[in-house]
């Protein structure tokens, strides 16, 4: 593949959609005015410098990040951050796309309530089989929001335009907050199993010598062993348990510290070794944190919890 192209401007697409340009920062865009385009056998890499939301009506090629497929079918939304390298690959002779875009460049959000809380929209992290499935009834309420956002575009401008246009893009991508949470439920034959594939996951890491090799493992190296991006797989480990994947992960870990703790062999700092801290101290800290002791303080109460069993 050559070197991506990379669209830098709003301007820029809306001329790829044949699409008058009413504002500089945003665009909805109706992608059924572009020109059909002759497919061309090269897998065709681009990147956009601002936000990116596709409404596909039609499927006309697939997108891939790095080496995986996105699940883009038909109805289905597709989100875009900036910087991000996505390629198009096509069977077709000709792609005629059929659907509507939300565009919109980070200029424009910032020192604004949805500006403050983007990092929160984790989906335009999501990767490869993560798009968002819509049904009807969630597919007209996209429909409506991006209408109103276009209204605000056609409006003449004044002191309200802005707030009323960041205001309806923050609606826009909390409804689509809501339907990602319906998706990991309704889509549970996609997602089942994914928790106790973490799970065996961190006991084969723990169980061998991985840790101390390669350090705790991260919440990016367990999304990339099942499959999924780092984002994806953290909402659906807290939709499923209420705790973020870095909490398992330490949860996990702990348990695996205390039952090494009563090997009083074994010093303190072997035991952070072997679980990969290279600093004892962090290992002390976290224990601490977690458990309301250090781990010293958790092996001389563990020991007495024995003795004074072994008494009675």
């Amino acid at each position: 593949m050559d070197t991506p192209h990379r669209i830098e401007t709003i301007r820029a697409f809306n001329a790829l959609s044949n699409q008058e340009t009413l504002h500089p920062l945003v665009s909805v865009v109706d992608m059924s005015k572009a020109a059909p385009r002759k497919a061309s056998s090269e897998s065709v890499g681009f990147s956009m410098d601002f936000y990116t939301v596709f409404l596909k009506e039609v499927k006309c090629g697939d997108l891939r990040y790095g080496k995986n497929t996105y699940d883009y079918q038909e109805g289905t939304l597709v989100f875009m951050a900036p910087g991000q390298v996505v390629t198009i690959e096509s069977s077709e002779d000709v792609l005629e796309p059929k659907g509507y875009g939300l565009a919109f460049h980070p200029d424009l959000i910032h020192g604004t309530s949805l500006g403050r809380h983007m990092q929160e929209y984790t989906f335009f992290g999501y990767q490869s089989n993560e798009a968002l499935h819509l049904s009807e009834r969630e597919r007209q309420i996209v429909l409506d929001c991006l209408a109103k956002i276009n209204y605000e575009l056609q409006h003449a401008i004044d002191k309200h335009s802005k707030k009323l246009i960041v205001s309806n893009i923050e609606l826009f991508l909390d409804y689509c907050i809501r339907f990602y949470d319906r998706q990991f439920i309704t889509r549970n034959h996609v997602y089942q199993g994914v928790l106790e594939r973490f799970e065996a996951l961190l006991t084969h890491y723990f169980s061998t010598d991985m840790a101390q090799h390669n350090g705790l493992p991260s919440v990016s190296y367990c999304a990339e062993q099942l499959n999924l991006s780092a984002n994806y797989f953290g909402d659906l480990v807290k939709k499923e348990t209420g705790r973020s994947a870095q909490e398992y992960i330490h949860s996990r870990l702990i348990d695996v510290a205390k039952e090494r703790l009563y090997d009083r062999n074994k010093p303190i700092t072997q035991v952070a070794d072997e679980l990969g801290y290279k600093y004892p101290q962090h290992f002390v800290r976290l224990f601490k944190q977690r458990v309301g002791q250090s781990p010293s303080e958790y092996r001389r109460s563990a020991g007495s919890e024995f003795n004074a069993l072994s008494v009675h």
